[in-house]
């Protein structure tokens, strides 16, 4: 058995760039709100999605000529694609389309309630279906960042209707939830590819019910407005998103994401104006507790690495170490098809793509 000291540095940031994302998306939805005056909310959501594929799909493109021998990231390859496809289907396609049924069919403040279902289903589904490990501290780091969501999102009211706008609401959440987890199993592979397939499918889909609806297509400057907003709170908030997944697992990056509601609701009050409230203390008491629980996780005992073998973005740390072909690319971080051999060793670990074992 191998020793491995080393510091739980993936922990450390997979929570940096989960709230980076979550900090981009809280970001945009101030500003986005700005444009609810002037663009139909359902357009604005494709146009913020499409904004982000777009955008991503730029970037890409200018890195490639300026680098083109850049080797850092694995592209999507193989079963991956069949993953990816679903995590789409069910995040860009399915969610969307229960989610109009649902604001259809019930009034927005309790349908913003029953959005904070999203983080309930990407935990239990990690937990128990996709068998990340958690202990007490991180159910109940969850069930404070939960809260807090929903203390923030309330409205001093709810109202259902009949059961078709909440079941609706609930199956989208499920539907992102699924999404979060598969695309998990992708994560290993370029961010900002699965970001941009995700943002272009999304927003396709979203300008096309928003047109279904008679919803007008708005000017060429409040679309590429919308679409810069969209860059940054949706595209490369999804990229740290999925780097995030790759450190941390699929629970605990949707935990520190959650807080993004929070983020946006400060900033309206610094830049917009709007006043603190009594809600807002109390869901950022919440979920400042419940981020520190989840900051002070330790998790450590013998665990086994059954062989395996990928491609990712690696240096050769304790859980790489292997030999180079002629044609595998030179220097660090790179990345290249390789093969882990059996490794049994101790050391403070995370749910990332190389501890999936079972407890």
């Amino acid at each position: 058995m191998s020793q491995d000291n080393q510091p739980p540095l993936q922990r450390w940031r997979g929570a940096a760039y989960a709230l980076a994302a979550a900090v981009l998306f809280g970001a945009s939805t101030p500003f986005a709100k700005q444009l609810l005056t002037h663009v139909d909310a359902w357009m604005l959501a494709g146009l913020l999605y499409l904004g982000a594929g777009l955008g991503l799909m730029a970037v890409r493109t200018v890195r490639r000529r300026l680098s083109p021998l850049e080797t850092a990231e694995a592209p999507i390859a193989g079963a991956q694609w069949g993953w990816l496809a679903g995590a789409i289907l069910a995040g860009g396609v399915i969610g969307p389309v229960l989610l109009m049924v649902g604001l259809v069919t019930m009034p927005a403040s309790s349908a913003s309630l029953l959005l904070n279902l999203e983080v309930v289903f990407t935990a239990l589904l990690a937990w128990f279906v996709f068998r990340e490990n958690f202990d007490r501290r991180i159910a109940l780091g969850m069930i404070f960042i939960a809260a807090g969501a929903v203390v923030l999102s309330w409205q001093g009211r709810l109202a259902f209707g009949d059961l078709l706008g909440p079941a609706a609401i609930t199956g989208a959440c499920f539907a992102w939830a699924l999404d979060n987890n598969v695309t998990r199993k992708v994560s290993l592979g370029d961010a900002t590819q699965i970001a941009m397939l995700k943002g272009l499918v999304a927003g396709t889909v979203n300008i096309v019910l928003a047109l279904m609806q008679g919803a007008p297509w708005p000017g060429a400057a409040l679309a590429s407005l919308a679409g810069v907003i969209g860059l940054f709170g949706y595209g490369l908030s999804l990229v740290l998103f999925v780097v995030a997944l790759r450190h941390i697992g699929s629970a605990r990056t949707g935990a520190y994401f959650a807080v993004a509601p929070f983020v946006g609701v400060a900033i309206a009050i610094v830049g917009f104006g709007e006043s603190i409230s009594v809600q807002f203390v109390i869901a950022g008491a919440a979920m400042a507790l419940g981020v520190l629980l989840h900051l002070t996780e330790r998790h450590d005992h013998e665990h086994v690495h059954e062989p395996m073998t990928h491609a990712h973005r690696h240096v050769h740390d304790g859980h790489h170490r292997h030999e180079h072909g002629p044609t595998d690319p030179p220097g660090e971080p790179h990345s290249h098809a390789h093969q882990h051999g059996r490794i049994w060793h101790r050391h403070p670990h995370y749910p990332d793509i190389h501890h999936m074992h079972d407890h």
